[in-house]
C-alpha cells in the first residue's frame, strides 16, 4: 500500500508534542496476554487491578491454568464481564501449558510476526489486537495494535476506509506505518485520542495536526 504523504509529518508532530518513546517491556509475554484479555471493554486501570488480583491469588500462571473458572472470575470481577474473560484466560492458559509444558511463551521469539499472530489468535478471546499487544509490548516486535483510540483517530485522519473493520485496520496501518515508527505512533495516537481527539466532543481547536486532518475539516 502507498503511504499517505501526510503520515510522516503527523508522526513527527506527535513525537514533538508528546514524546518519542523507546521500547521497554510492559509485562512478560504471559502477563501481557492475560492483561490484554482483561482490558477488553474496560479501562487499563481496571485491567491492571484485575491482573494484580489474579496474580496475588495465583502467583504462577500454571496455577491459574488449573484453577476453576469461577475462582478466576472471582479474582478478576473488577475488570467487568468476568465470566467470559475467566473462561478465555483458563482455556488459553490451559491449552498453552498442554502444548509447551510451561507458560513462559519463549517459543514466540522463534516465530515470525505473522506466524506468531496466526498462532495466538487461535486461542479463545485472543483477537488480532490482543496478539499484537503481546508482540509489541512484551517482545518489542513492530506489530502495531489497533485499539479504540488508534481506530478512531486514523479514521478521522482518513488513513482508513469508513467501513474498515478492526482487523482490516490492523493490516492497513501496519502496511503504511514504517516499522521504526509503529511503537511511538501507537502510543502517541492513544495519548492524542484520550487528550484531544476524543470520541465525543473532540478538541479540534487545540489539535496540533488539525490542518492535516480531513475529519476536522469536514466534521468540525
Amino acid at each position: 500500500m502507498v503511504t499517505p504523504a501526510r503520515l510522516p509529518v503527523i508522526i513527527r508532530y506527535l513525537d514533538q508534542e508528546y514524546f518519542r518513546p523507546r521500547f521497554a517491556p510492559r509485562f512478560s509475554p504471559a502477563d501481557e496476554l492475560v492483561f490484554t484479555i482483561l482490558s477488553q471493554n474496560t479501562t487499563d486501570i481496571n485491567a491492571g487491578r484485575a491482573l494484580e488480583s489474579l496474580k496475588k491469588k495465583y502467583p504462577e500462571w500454571e496455577e491459574a491454568a488449573r484453577a476453576p473458572v469461577r475462582s478466576i472470575a472471582s479474582a478478576i470481577r473488577m475488570s467487568g464481564i468476568a465470566g467470559p474473560k475467566s473462561r478465555y484466560i483458563k482455556e488459553t492458559l490451559s491449552e498453552l501449558l498442554a502444548e509447551h509444558g510451561d507458560l513462559e511463551l519463549g517459543f514466540l521469539k522463534e516465530m515470525g510476526d505473522r506466524e506468531a499472530l496466526d498462532y495466538l489468535t487461535r486461542f479463545p478471546g485472543v483477537g488480532i489486537k490482543t496478539a499484537s499487544c503481546v508482540l509489541m509490548f512484551a517482545l518489542g516486535r513492530p506489530v502495531m495494535p489497533v485499539d479504540t483510540h488508534v481506530f478512531r483517530v486514523c479514521k478521522r485522519l482518513d488513513f482508513l476506509p469508513e467501513d474498515a473493520t478492526r482487523e482490516e485496520a490492523h493490516w492497513i496501518l501496519n502496511a503504511i506505518v514504517p516499522e521504526d515508527d509503529r511503537y511511538s505512533f501507537h502510543i502517541n495516537l492513544v495519548l492524542h485520542g484520550r487528550k484531544i481527539c476524543k470520541a465525543q466532543r473532540p478538541r479540534c481547536g487545540e489539535c496540533l495536526i488539525e490542518g492535516l486532518c480531513p475529519g476536522a475539516i469536514l466534521e468540525f
